[in-house]
């Protein structure tokens, strides 16, 4: 295998359950992932939706490191726009001096809400990035010249740097800005009907060596649903199926079960049912095999150096066993203590 497998944890959260049993759940998917050799164990940024219980991935990143021991834990990603640069600095300054060499800054430009709940959070812009970016390297690294207003802001802790960053995209835009700055790039398939091949080379073509990124370094994100059988990975697919369609009706409630999801479905529209057909296109789902095939395609396709999967599945036990069918396919091993 010619590229690395990690896992991203939206900490789902479905019908007849809570958000604080969603989070313990999130803590066992990262020992198991640990356990069975993935590269990192990420956290994304979500606010105001029900059916997702990461809407502080620093916070779950702190507690996610803690309870494991060697695998690289990170925010995939933090939505910069939601945030002062000096916060996220000192955030990861912080995590990067508790958990030295495992943690990981993938940063993103959009708010990761709705408009109303963005503007709840802070001023949106998003023409605001690159130099909001900037001002976080700024600061991190203490080199705003004399005169600058910010020339004696101190990041503490101060003898710790940023860890390892990637900028994070779905649809391209950022592709050139993170190779001329030399960090990893990744790319969000999991929603996005927008190529990832021409992103993927747009980065590799501006990409400039960095201490954090001698070589370029790419995380293509996908979405799996793993089974014994296709039969019941197109089963346990259902539940995403009906996400989709109420994310595109506006609703956001929880995550049904898949048993659910086949009464929604046989309600749906013939428009709806495009729709679920179309976000169902991409994702692999099917059986180790299925799954194994669909995933070793997009990385010969597009180069990715890493596949950071996520899994939308209904039940804790499917989603920990999607990522056990896949360790088993790819014959992944721990790495050492």
């Amino acid at each position: 295998m010619k590229f690395a497998l990690s896992v991203l944890d939206l900490v789902p959260v479905t019908a007849g359950s809570t958000a604080t049993e969603a989070i313990g759940q999130m803590v066992e998917l990262a020992q198991r992932a640990e356990a069975l050799g993935y590269t990192r164990f990420w956290l994304a940024e979500h606010h105001g939706m029900p059916n997702i219980a990461s809407s502080s991935p620093e916070i779950l990143i702190t507690r996610a490191a803690r309870e494991t021991q060697r695998i690289r834990v990170g925010a995939g990603g933090i939505m910069l726009p939601n945030h002062a640069p000096l916060r996220v600095a000192e955030i990861f300054h912080t995590l990067e001096a508790m958990y030295p060499g495992r943690i990981d800054l993938g940063i993103g430009r959009a708010p990761g809400t709705d408009p109303v709940t963005s503007a709840a959070l802070r001023r949106f812009d998003p023409n605001e990035f690159p130099a909001q970016l900037q001002e976080l390297f700024m600061l991190s690294q203490r080199a705003f010249p004399a005169g600058h207003p910010f020339h004696k802001v101190r990041v503490i802790p101060e003898d710790v740097s940023l860890p390892p960053v990637w900028l994070l995209g779905s649809s391209g835009a950022s592709a050139g800005l993170a190779g001329r700055l030399g960090l990893g790039y990744g790319f969000a398939s999991p929603f996005s009907f927008t190529p990832p091949g021409p992103a993927i080379e747009a980065y590799r073509q501006a990409v400039e060596a960095s201490e954090q990124f001698p070589e370029p370094h790419v995380i293509l994100g996908v979405t799996v649903i793993c089974a014994p059988t296709d039969e019941e990975a197109d089963f346990l697919a259902g539940t995403m199926d009906v996400m989709w369609v109420r994310l595109q009706r506006g609703e956001v409630g929880r995550l049904p079960s898949p048993e659910e999801a086949v009464k929604y479905k046989a309600e749906f529209t013939p428009e709806e049912r495009l729709v679920a057909q179309r976000y169902r296109s991409l994702a692999f789902v099917g059986s180790p095999e299925t799954v194994r095939a669909g995933l070793e395609r997009v990385a010969a396709e597009t180069g990715a150096d890493e596949l950071m999967v996520t899994c939308m599945a209904y039940g804790h036990q499917e989603r920990l066993r999607t990522f056990e069918l896949l360790a088993e396919a790819f014959a992944l091993a721990p790495a050492e203590v």
